[in-house]
């Protein structure tokens, strides 16, 4: 199997190639703009159309399969006009348990996590909505949760309310403690971080405990783009439920190649 793999996300597009039935390469971009994204699907997405900037692209075939997740429909009626396009729903993965309205990027993630971590298992995807989502032994959905995630609680208090700043997350590096902020903070900014990070965190290990007791030997994988910054927080605060957790950041990739197939 060949082919090009598109999981849009609410905030980003997430590109895998798929080389020999294995994972060859991903990248991430922005939303493209309708332009953009029809130069590229004209072109067979030929690497020189591409925005400049991309770390990761590889050599593409010429006018690839191109095989799209997306529980963004604005995104998902843009791409799904390339002549070679695949759209994937939640009926074609086969995990037990699914309702109509679950998100095919949860069933996808869900379906890639059991797969290739074991089942039982638990994702908490820190994207733009931070997402619990569990299936058990058998590969069948238990059910899950659904909050705002790091950053949209962060843009809602700006946008939302009349005086409060704008307040980012600080990028983790690899190798180096992350701190959780102080707790009891004296200024705006400071009590912002200390507010969302602090409930994020509660809510997360009440979440992974709660499934522990349910079941005791389940894997915990964290996926989405705060996942580094998610599982550092749980690390500060708790390390001994953290050190027992796996970051992964293909899970709906992974997934995806259970459904297209050879």
């Amino acid at each position: 199997m060949d082919g090009l793999a598109l999981a849009i996300g609410n905030s980003r597009l997430h590109w895998g190639w798929f080389h020999h039935r294995s994972l060859a390469a991903t990248w991430d971009t922005p939303h493209l703009s309708d332009s953009v994204a029809e130069r590229l699907m004209a072109g067979g997405f030929a690497p020189d159309l591409w925005p400049p900037g991309i770390e990761g692209l590889p050599s593409l075939a010429n006018h690839p399969e191109l095989y799209i997740a997306s529980p963004v429909k604005s995104q998902l009626q843009l791409w799904q006009q390339y002549q070679y396009a695949k759209v994937i729903t939640t009926r074609e993965v086969p995990l037990a348990g699914t309702y109509p309205t679950l998100g095919v990027d949860r069933a996808l993630a869900l379906l890639g996590a059991g797969n290739r971590w074991g089942w039982p298992v638990l994702v908490v995807d820190a994207g733009t909505a931070l997402t619990f989502t569990g299936a058990d032994a058998s590969g069948r959905l238990v059910g899950g949760a659904i909050v705002p995630g790091l950053g949209l609680q962060l843009r809602s208090l700006r946008e939302k309310t009349a005086a409060l700043p704008l307040v980012e997350l600080p990028e983790p590096k690899a190798g180096v403690a992350f701190p959780l902020p102080q707790r009891w903070a004296c200024d705006t900014p400071g009590a912002i971080h200390s507010g969302v990070i602090y409930t994020v965190v509660a809510g997360l290990r009440d979440f992974i405990q709660a499934w522990w007791q349910q079941f005791p030997h389940s894997r915990v994988v964290f996926t989405g783009g705060d996942r580094q910054a998610l599982w550092a927080y749980l690390t500060a605060q708790s390390p001994e439920m953290a050190v027992l957790a796996h970051l992964d950041p293909h899970l709906i990739f992974w997934g995806l190649s259970l459904v297209i197939g050879p």
